[in-house]
């Protein structure tokens, strides 16, 4: 299972910049954001919404053998649920005005853009990223690193 790492945090902590290098780099990676990875819903027993994985999929995923390390990245409501079928589990932090910086700078995605964007980013870092730090098996907080170096710091992880 070491070859399988997740990179979790909020939007613009450098999740997405970092696999497209560990893609360069000839690593297996799955960026949970789009291909139809998530659907919208809610944890059993939970009013709130929100998006989840599709459980069979990432079932499939972290299940086949590869000769490759797999780096998957993500933040959903239900992903706790597949920690233990993960080697490491990363979160990738940096402070609030840095995430609001690198979101409005961005070209490849709309989000963050708009001021009700950014107070969800602001509402995520104080109520869902202290959850992530909990479940995460170590940090990057990444204004302080380029992608190579976080690049090479996951890679590190998987030997």
């Amino acid at each position: 299972m070491s070859g399988r790492v997740l990179l979790t945090g909020m939007s613009g902590t450098g999740k997405s910049s970092v696999l497209a290098e560990l893609a360069r780099r000839g690593c297996e990676v799955v960026e949970t954001d789009v291909g139809g990875w998530c659907v919208w819903g809610a944890l059993p027993g939970s009013d709130n919404a929100g998006w989840l994985w599709r459980e069979d999929w990432m079932r499939e995923l972290l299940g086949r053998p590869r000769s490759v390390p797999l780096v998957v990245a993500g933040c959903v409501a239900n992903q706790g649920q597949f920690y233990r079928l993960f080697g490491k589990v990363v979160l990738l932090s940096a402070p609030a005005d840095v995430i609001l910086a690198r979101v409005q700078a961005r070209t490849d995605n709309p989000y963050g853009k708009t001021p009700e964007d950014q107070a969800e980013i602001l509402a995520n870092l104080r109520d869902v990223e202290p959850l992530l730090r909990r479940g995460a098996d170590m940090e990057f907080d990444t204004s302080g690193m380029t992608v190579a170096e976080t690049a090479d710091a996951v890679l590190a992880l998987v030997g």
